[in-house]
């Protein structure tokens, strides 16, 4: 079935910002005198934000009392330097440039939050482009909860089914599974064992993406 747009996730799918999120992870580390991780260490924790890179780099839960302290401070840290080593994945300008050369509209659709997200989406000039921008504080509620995408589907003034999910983690899939459109997994980003989530389709370059539209 045709799609009028196509959403994408953020960290992971869209943009690769996990040098600047284990930056900040690092930096807390440090002030503990731990040793950096390396990049290719934290690399898989980076869509999970800053409750997964905690719990990967310092073995600190949400539910520790030390957390909330932590995450204030992660996210200090990395607002700082948000946008020093984050890139668009390779094609992914290339995917942009040819749905909007075939008339249709795209968006985001994340779990970071709006004053995050925007730095970001301004620093890599998608700020004008982008049709919509739904946010992990948009709603109440994170994805997998799907109302994000139907947030997003009703700010395009289009049904869920006539919209397309780009993601590159289970919550993404399950997402946009239950908010009725279609899903596909990316293999570029930071997710593992994409097989078993049960997508609509899976692809491994952006461009692959057109063949689905």
């Amino acid at each position: 079935m045709p799609s009028s747009a196509v959403l994408f996730d953020f960290d992971g799918t869209l943009a690769d910002t996990a040098a600047d999120l284990s930056r900040a992870l690092n930096r807390l580390r440090s002030a503990r005198g731990m040793p950096e991780l390396a990049l290719e260490d934290l690399r898989p924790h980076a869509s999970s934000g800053a409750r997964g890179l905690i719990g990967a780099g310092l073995g600190i839960l949400p539910e520790h009392p030390e957390f909330k302290a932590l995450r204030d401070a992660f996210l200090e840290h990395y607002r700082a330097e948000i946008c020093v080593d984050t890139r668009l994945f390779p094609g992914i300008e290339e995917l942009l440039a040819d749905i909007e050369a075939r008339g249709l509209r795209w968006g985001i659709v994340t779990n970071k939050s709006t004053n995050l997200t925007r730095l970001i989406v301004k620093s890599l000039g998608l700020q004008e482009r982008a049709a919509c921008v739904v946010c992990g504080d948009t709603t109440p509620y994170l994805k997998p909860n799907p109302a994000s995408l139907l947030h997003a589907a009703s700010e395009l003034a289009l049904a869920p089914r006539d919209c397309v999910y780009l993601g590159d983690d289970l919550r993404d899939i399950q997402a946009a599974r239950a908010a009725g459109m279609r899903c596909v997994a990316v293999g570029w980003g930071y997710g593992a064992s994409l097989q078993s989530w049960s997508a609509d389709a899976i692809i491994d370059r952006p461009l692959d993406l057109l063949a689905q539209l």
